[in-house]
């Protein structure tokens, strides 16, 4: 069978490589001289095809690997490498294998006979192609592939295979909340109007879901969800750092400085400025967010250090097609 569709595939390339224009029907008078074949030219746009469509290719196989390093760099390379041999092919086309005809006439009143000429013109500007089976198929191989390189990366705008990643959290009940060394964090160290980030021990910290905010409120000003009483320890509440809007790191705290008068307490993500009240759980208060900011329960050991309770409230990150009725799990 291999044997076969090696034979199939030699003899298409060879029919493709060696068919010339001639169906034997009657043609009207030339309007554009005919032009010299010009079979090195072709095979170089053949060539030129064939490695844009490689180029484009490689694009996804990067994008999709989703591993590399320099990945950003790799990608532009590809996807400018293909548009580039395609811009190439295109030239060389234009220069030897397209007739070209220039009329000085003044442009007249269109009339039927007029534009049916102009059709006859274009027609035979290509009369010196004479694989154009062979340049169709890898023109349409590589407009193909640099078309899936221009679609794929809408995979970006949410999951498609995996989406346990998107829920799967390092936190479980008794991992201890470390800084950005490793150290221990106690609870005594957190104190009021002061933002801290902290991840779990022994955790991968780039993980998306690992880092979380800390904060010290007045026990007496927290107005927590249902089944969330016992989350706070003296008044520190931790939640994801990662924003569920856009997926941006929460970087600013607004404390009330004149609390009579002034806003209640909020995380704020600097991107656009989506606002959470730590008091209520992480509600949205203000901004394009569309969910809490997940919450991560607490406790304190023995020795006075922050460990976790148990998991999130609700899976960390930008928001997706069926984030709400997904739970996290560790």
């Amino acid at each position: 069978m291999r044997r076969l569709w090696r034979w199939f595939l030699v003899a298409f390339v060879w029919r493709a490589a060696t068919e010339t224009e001639d169906d034997g029907s009657e043609r009207p008078p030339r309007i554009v001289p005919d032009g010299p074949p010009s079979p090195r030219a072709e095979l170089v746009v053949v060539a030129l095809l064939i490695l844009a469509a490689l180029s484009a290719v490689g694009f996804i196989v990067v994008y999709a690997l989703d591993r590399l390093p320099y990945q950003t760099q790799w990608m532009g390379i590809a996807l400018g490498c293909a548009f580039a041999l395609l811009a190439a092919a295109l030239i060389v086309t234009a220069h030897h294998l397209v007739v070209t005809e220039e009329l000085e006439d003044e442009y007249g009143s269109p009339q039927p006979e007029v534009a049916a000429q102009v059709a006859q013109v274009v027609s035979e500007s290509g009369s010196r192609l004479r694989r154009r089976r062979l340049l169709a198929a890898t023109a349409g191989i590589a407009t193909t592939a640099i078309g899936l390189a221009a679609i794929v990366p809408a995979a970006s705008l949410g999951p498609i295979y995996d989406l346990n990643r998107f829920t799967r959290t390092p936190w479980r009940r008794g991992r201890r909340l470390v800084d950005q060394h490793g150290r221990p964090i106690p609870a005594a160290a957190i104190h009021t109007q002061e933002l801290f980030t902290a991840f779990p021990e022994h955790g991968d910290p780039e993980e998306i879901s690992a880092p979380v905010v800390l904060l010290r409120l007045e026990p007496d000003q927290l107005h927590l969800p249902k089944g969330r009483s016992g989350w706070a320890v003296d008044g520190i509440v931790a939640y994801s750092k990662i924003c569920t809007h856009a997926g941006c790191a929460i970087s600013l705290y607004r404390t009330p400085l004149f609390p009579p008068v002034d806003e209640p307490p909020g995380l704020v993500c600097p991107c656009h400025y989506s606002t959470f009240d730590p008091q209520t759980g992480g509600t949205v208060v203000y901004g394009p967010a569309g969910r809490p900011l997940p919450q991560l329960p607490l406790m304190v050991d023995r020795r006075g250090h922050l460990r976790a309770a148990g998991d999130y409230s609700g899976p960390v990150g930008p928001s997706w097609w069926g984030v709400r009725n997904r739970k996290a799990w560790s």
